[in-house]
């Protein structure tokens, strides 16, 4: 009898041991403040409601857009009848090699020379995962980049998961709303020689400031003097001014001065391929049997990462590359969708200056560049008009530009001018 009982006595104990799950232990994780913040925009039943924090290109109606080129490529590939075997580690060599004519110029030393290592990678976010992993595994003389503060978000986890040390240098001025670039040079003068350096090629994510001509070519001397390694994230080429070639003009400068870089390209943004995860990581080698040696090396990083990239995305992307009335169609089309911004940046500064006479400098609307803009609201501020106008953006203040349109630009304006005269 002692032993039964004592049997039924410790029974419930192993029963509640059995029942400790082994992630018992796993803390639960931060909120992406991006998501949080279209969680509560479906979760708000107002007529009236605008979400600005989504970083994917809307149409005029507030709808998303898929571009006549890419449904005119995807009909040319239908009827090619193609297979759908394993593409090779590095991605589907046409592609890579028009996504580097692309970046790089058809005319750049490295595209006629054969010097470019490149790989297809899963949009941009997988190119800057290669690229970190590349970089702290064979970059010889230092295992820290430097980001500009602020940068986009995934930037820091992408190279700190990658091996690498994560810095910051100035980049964006609060006072003025603008490049401190003042700021930017002292920091990059002050970093270690031969640090890495990540550079927005164009378009900064998320404040839209961009430097100017001159000033690139500023920032390029500094870093041939500090010997840093520039490493170009390229996630919105021909997005931000309408030209491909005006929004490459800094990977470009950099190549024709002498320059060895990084680059990391998506075709997320520019071709609407958001879900189709379309990129391309490149770098630039000394000669072309340097250049196979690199390649080999990046195959070994990938494999084990994720054996090869998709397939139908890759095709669509270089369908419209390598196809010359795809090309220019596609090309009057993202311009179309840059010039649809900037319009809306001209009649945002308008209705904030010139219709509700709002307090403050708001330059800045029209100077930045891009999908996103830093507006320069406060915290309390983007809170009021989440609570009280059912705008939704980041704390910060910045907003997607693409989810402004004719039918909502003159609410968000007025909002945002009583938000700043504390009258909303």
């Amino acid at each position: 009898m002692l032993t039964i009982a004592r049997s039924r006595a410790l029974r419930p104990a192993g029963k509640a041991l059995r029942a400790v799950s082994t992630w018992s232990n796993v803390p639960a994780g931060p909120p992406d403040p991006i998501l949080g913040v279209s969680e509560a925009f479906k979760a708000d039943k107002d007529p009236r409601k605008i979400n600005l924090g989504v970083g994917a290109y809307r149409d005029g109606d507030g709808k998303p857009y898929v571009l006549n080129a890419v449904k005119k490529a995807e009909e040319v590939l239908r009827n090619s009848n193609p297979d759908k075997e394993y593409l090779p580690i590095t991605g589907l060599p046409e592609f890579t090699k028009n996504a580097a004519k692309l970046a790089y110029g058809a005319d750049s030393a490295p595209f006629k020379s054969n010097t470019i290592a490149v790989t297809q990678s899963i949009s941009g976010t997988g190119a800057l995962r290669i690229g970190g992993a590349f970089l702290g595994r064979f970059y010889p003389h230092s295992k820290v980049i430097y980001l500009p503060v602020p940068s986009w978000g995934n930037h820091t986890p992408i190279f700190r998961d990658s091996g690498l040390e994560v810095r910051g240098y100035r980049y964006f001025d609060k006072k003025t709303v603008g490049l401190d670039f003042e700021g930017l040079k002292e920091d990059l003068k002050n970093a270690p020689e031969q640090s890495i350096v990540l550079l927005h090629a164009c378009a900064h994510n998320p404040t839209g400031v961009d430097p100017t001509p001159a000033q690139w070519k500023e920032i390029s001397d500094l870093v041939k003097e500090k010997k840093l390694f520039p490493f170009f994230d390229m996630a919105y080429q021909g997005f931000a001014s309408g030209s491909t070639d005006r929004d490459a003009l800094a990977v470009r400068l950099f190549i024709s001065e002498g320059h060895q870089i990084a680059l990391s390209q998506s075709f997320a943004k520019n071709m609407g391929l958001y879900g189709e995860r379309a990129g391309a990581f490149s770098l630039t080698t000394a000669d072309p049997e340097e250049k196979a040696r690199v390649e080999s090396q990046l195959k070994i990083v990938i494999r084990p990462m994720y054996s090869n990239p998709p397939l139908h995305g890759a095709r669509i992307a270089n369908t419209i590359l390598s196809t010359a009335e795809l090309y220019s169609e596609w090309e009057t089309e993202v311009k179309g969708m840059a010039d649809r911004i900037i319009s809306m940046r001209e009649r945002l500064y308008n209705e904030l200056t010139h219709t509700h006479k709002t307090p403050g400098e708001w330059g800045h609307v029209k100077s930045q560049i891009g999908m996103f803009s830093f507006t320069g609201l406060t915290p309390p501020q983007t809170k009021a008009l989440a609570e009280r106008a059912h705008i939704y953006m980041t704390a910060d203040g910045r907003i997607s530009m693409a989810g402004l349109n004719g039918n909502n630009i003159d609410y968000f304006a007025e909002s945002v001018s009583r938000a700043v005269k504390g009258d909303l």
